[in-house]
């Protein structure tokens, strides 16, 4: 039910998804609001979380809202992964209050994936799920940001860096010039990852760092940084070559790959279930990815590896 273009272009892609991909859908929401959901079971619920809303307080007052429901059936075992375009604050809210945290786990990070061209895409963590952190947390990201990038690119052996004004370990904040001193600790990464010191935001969308770790206010300025510069800039070129027919059909690989409807969506880590945050403006073909991310993420036991990784 949440999204720009719900409930339409979600049930639109969870049928695509159902016919392409070997998984099965159910989908969560208001039957009377829903139209055709093209045989799709439903799990029914009478109440939605807007996007304008508090997300943690919503979550405890709309205890009949398809988010809740949806993350209860994760909890119940009834799914394997929740996925939403609503509202980011109460998906995030709706899995941390019913599938909860991980053991171990201080606070759940959001994952995303920022699209580096002709290489596998670099992950940063967090993304949006944590304002304010303290340093030992940024090693715990590190940790579950490596795991991702194993799980679903195949990295054996991530190069993590923290994000920070400057390369040199003196520069940054207190909180990043703390989170510099573990993370250079060999302990800090038990093998599963490098750390190659601090990344500049110049360096995310390079194949130098496999993983970029923040705290989450920072993460989503860089985010939606990327993402406004990457829209603005993708329309432009092809504007300016749209009269040029070869030459458009060279760029419309790469305006795709930049696309976030290609990569499905972030991945909340740190619960004890797969959650999949999808943009609010995804499309039918977003929802697919999605769709995609989660059948992979589930297949790979990302949440075991997590546990794994997290439990010392």
């Amino acid at each position: 039910m949440g999204g720009d273009h719900a409930p339409a272009e979600i049930i639109k892609g969870a049928i695509e998804a159902a016919q392409t991909l070997d998984v099965d859908i159910v989908l969560v929401g208001d039957p009377d609001q829903m139209g055709d959901t093209g045989g799709l079971p439903v799990i029914a619920c009478r109440e939605v979380i807007d996007m304008h809303e508090d997300g943690a307080k919503a979550v405890r007052i709309k205890k009949d809202s398809s988010l809740v429901r949806a993350a209860e059936a994760v909890r119940d075992q009834k799914a394997s992964c929740m996925i939403s375009a609503g509202n980011t604050g109460a998906t995030m809210a709706s899995a941390l209050l019913r599938m909860h945290r991980i053991e171990g786990v201080a606070r759940p990070a959001i994952a995303t994936p920022i699209p580096v061209p002709g290489s596998t895409p670099t992950v940063l963590i967090d993304a949006g799920a944590n304002a304010e952190c303290l340093a030992p947390w940024l090693v715990q990201f590190a940790r579950m940001g490596a795991v991702l990038a194993r799980a679903r690119w195949g990295i054996v052996r991530p190069r993590v860096g923290l994000l920070s004004i400057g390369e040199e370990e003196t520069k940054g904040t207190p909180l990043v010039k703390e989170a510099y001193g573990l993370l250079a600790d060999p302990a800090s990464s038990s093998g599963d990852f490098d750390f190659i010191g601090n990344v500049e935001g110049r360096d995310i969308m390079t194949s130098d760092v496999d993983v970029v770790v923040t705290d989450g206010f920072t993460g989503n300025v860089a985010l939606k940084t990327l993402e406004g510069g990457l829209r603005f800039l993708t329309g432009k070129v092809l504007d300016a070559v749209s009269g040029f027919p070869d030459l458009l059909t060279a760029l419309v690989p790469l305006a795709s790959e930049l696309d976030p409807d290609t990569h499905g969506g972030a991945v909340l880590l740190g619960v004890n279930g797969v959650c999949i945050i999808s943009h609010g403006s995804s499309s039918a073909r977003a929802i697919v990815n999605a769709v995609r991310v989660g059948r992979d993420s589930v297949e790979r036991d990302l949440v075991g590896q997590l546990r794994a990784a997290t439990s010392g």
